[in-house]
């Protein structure tokens, strides 16, 4: 996608839609940074602040000062009244953007309304790029005035995955393969748990101690499920060539991915309750552990693109011990390769933290600079 060019002295207005973690981070980062940046409406689920609207007398607040405001000032949230807000910013011959940092599919419903009226999105939400192919579709074909949906941080956070996919393509490059370990989660879990020696803690323990660390989501079943790399993986297959969108009509549903949960434990509900049946578990994966040792190799949980042979796979792979998967990651590292045309036979290769708020609200501040 491209990105209309705003004169640098034309204020860019933004609507901060999701106050969390990452919305604050994107609300600090917009401060900090020397740009002409208009924070329109701070908003989260309950309340918000306009400072310009359709009101005679519009809220006013100092930005660094945001938290105090929203609680004192604030009035009930409401997305429509911020969309009016937006849409009439750009009939005034304003530039606006909605920033969703939410993972509210209600609201991520919304955007072709808000790009019908001019208005930019920018999103990490996954969702959004990864759902039906319909949708999708319907999202990308809509925006009035040059309005552009940005997802930069739907991949890899604050990594450059998004961009060098989409500067590869955009020049002409032939994406041919592309191999990754897209979960934070699932990078810490086979660092730890497959290093291509023989034993180690168990699988059920490594889970356990990712948890215990913030590495895995509060029920581990949304992580070892494998949703969020095929996720992931629909984003990126999307931006490739019209057959691989083709390819995935029913988003992330259309991959094929292979679940780390053990079928016994696909009803549980909680997963406090999973986490203490999951080591009744641990032989089979041992089992795999050990098969890759002795050939020399590690287990990693990676997402494939095959471009050439038209298959998008979330799965578990063997990787010999000298393979850049096995000896450059650590923690809970992100890593992508790239095989293209260009970067044959050896590939191009993307690696570093791909979560928290910190690189999630950088990946989101890129797609506004964007702008200017």
């Amino acid at each position: 996608m491209s990105y209309p060019a705003i004169s640098r002295h034309k204020a860019l207005h933004v609507a901060i839609v999701g106050v969390g973690l990452v919305g604050k981070e994107v609300i600090r980062q917009i401060i900090a940074i020397r740009r002409p940046f208009a924070l329109v409406a701070p908003w989260n689920s309950r309340r918000m602040i306009l400072t310009s609207g359709l009101e005679s007398s519009p809220q006013c607040f100092n930005p660094s000062r945001w938290e105090d405001a929203l609680a004192a000032l604030g009035t009930p949230a409401d997305l429509t009244l911020v969309q009016n807000v937006l849409a009439q910013l750009v009939k005034d011959g304003k530039r606006a953007v909605l920033v969703d940092n939410t993972a509210s599919e209600e609201i991520a419903s919304t955007y072709p309304q808000f790009l019908n009226a001019g208005v930019h999105v920018v999103t990490p939400n996954k969702k959004v790029f990864s759902g039906e192919g319909d949708y999708y579709l319907r999202l990308i074909g809509s925006g009035a005035d040059d309005a552009t949906v940005g997802g930069g941080a739907t991949v890899g956070a604050g990594l450059p995955i998004v961009s060098t996919l989409r500067d590869l393509v955009e020049t002409g490059d032939k994406i041919r393969k592309i191999e990754s370990v897209f979960s934070g989660t699932m990078s810490y879990i086979f660092n730890n748990f497959s290093t291509g020696e023989s034993g180690g803690m168990s699988f059920s323990g490594v889970v356990a101690q990712a948890k215990q660390n913030g590495c895995t989501e509060p029920n581990p079943m949304d992580d070892l499920n494998g949703a969020d790399v095929a996720r992931k993986l629909t984003i990126l297959s999307r931006m490739i060539n019209p057959s691989m969108l083709a390819l995935l009509p029913h988003g992330y549903k259309s991959v094929e991915t292979q679940s780390l949960i053990p079928p016994e434990l696909e009803s549980v509900n909680d997963g406090d309750t999973f986490m203490q049946r999951l080591p009744a578990f641990d032989t089979n994966i041992a089992t795999l552990r050990e098969e890759a040792a002795v050939e020399g190799s590690v287990l990693r949980y990676v997402g494939i693109i095959d471009v050439e042979n038209g298959t998008v796979k979330a799965r578990l792979e063997k990787y010999p011990k000298t393979h850049a998967f096995a000896t450059s990651l650590g923690g809970s590292d992100n890593i992508i390769t790239f095989h293209t045309e260009r970067y044959s036979p050896r590939p191009l290769i993307v690696q570093g933290a791909g979560a928290g708020a910190a690189v999630t609200a950088m990946g989101v501040m890129s797609d506004l600079l964007k702008f200017f």
